[in-house]
């Protein structure tokens, strides 16, 4: 076995074991001013991001990464909200292009091809409202984890592709060790500054971007937030012409207050 750093071929003592984890947590802000808007919007979720749909993205993700599917679970809860976990094997065994390990955004679902083994995608899905300031949001939380020579960085930009979304959260971590022919720990294989290179650049020019990188101990986080505010992208069945300007001005200030207390992770008004 080998693997590529910084532009070399290293040759492996063994298969390549270090763990690969992207965690991506997307957030959809909506103003639903009634119980009826609220039950509506949550409904819709339900039915856009169910757990049949969730699968669908995660064997897009999968067949994107080159990974076997070995088994599939997935739930839709009651009230709201659903859970998809695939289980994935390594996929056919080819020579891993050097571009791999370049920090440049994936691809949409094409025929890309790795070795992974031990390895798991999961999607959990959390509509929910408040009980009465108006603001309906939905998160969902994925995680890639992966065995093997590529990182599963390489699924972000599907990812984004795959979910409307206002805020952004993702880490990236590498753990464990591999070694190679003279028994020397390697605890990364290939050279990362910032999860920001994996994603394009017209999506990065949409949003407000924050870092904190721990690179001794292989730890990445960013965080996004929609640059541009338009109130008829978060008003549900209707558009704000219907709405006086003192509505739309107190309406556009709940949801920026919402979208930045998820961003800064903390009430504002504590």
């Amino acid at each position: 076995m080998t693997m590529t750093t910084h532009e070399q071929r290293i040759e492996l003592h063994d298969f390549n074991n270090l763990t690969k984890t992207l965690s991506f947590n997307m957030y959809d802000i909506c103003y639903t001013e009634t119980t009826e808007e609220r039950k509506s919007y949550i409904e819709y979720i339900d039915e856009q991001y169910n757990a049949e749909r969730l699968t669908e993205i995660l064997n897009s993700v999968t067949e994107l990464i080159g990974a076997h599917v070995l088994n599939i679970a997935k739930q839709d809860f009651e009230p709201q909200g659903s859970s998809v976990t695939l289980l994935v094997s390594e996929g056919p065994v080819v020579e891993v292009p050097v571009d791999s390990f370049k920090e440049t955004p994936g691809p949409l679902p094409s025929s890309v091809v790795t070795q992974l083994d031990k390895s798991h995608i999961t999607v959990h899905t959390y509509p929910e409202y408040h009980p009465y300031e108006g603001i309906s949001t939905f998160r969902a939380d994925i995680d890639v984890s992966t065995c093997g020579e590529i990182s599963p960085l390489k699924a972000l930009r599907f990812l984004i592709h795959s979910f409307d979304t206002d805020i952004m959260t993702m880490d990236y971590r590498v753990r464990g060790f591999t070694r190679d022919k003279r028994g020397k720990k390697l605890f990364i294989d290939h050279e990362i500054n910032s999860i920001q290179n994996y994603i394009p650049e017209e999506v990065k020019s949409n949003y407000e971007m924050i870092d904190v990188n721990v690179y001794q101990e292989n730890i990445f986080h960013t965080k996004c937030k929609l640059r541009n505010f338009d109130l008829d992208n978060y008003l549900f069945g209707y558009t704000k012409d219907k709405l006086t300007d003192e509505k739309q001005k107190d309406i556009t200030k709940r949801l920026e207050e919402e979208m930045d207390e998820i961003f800064y992770g903390k009430n504002i008004n504590d």
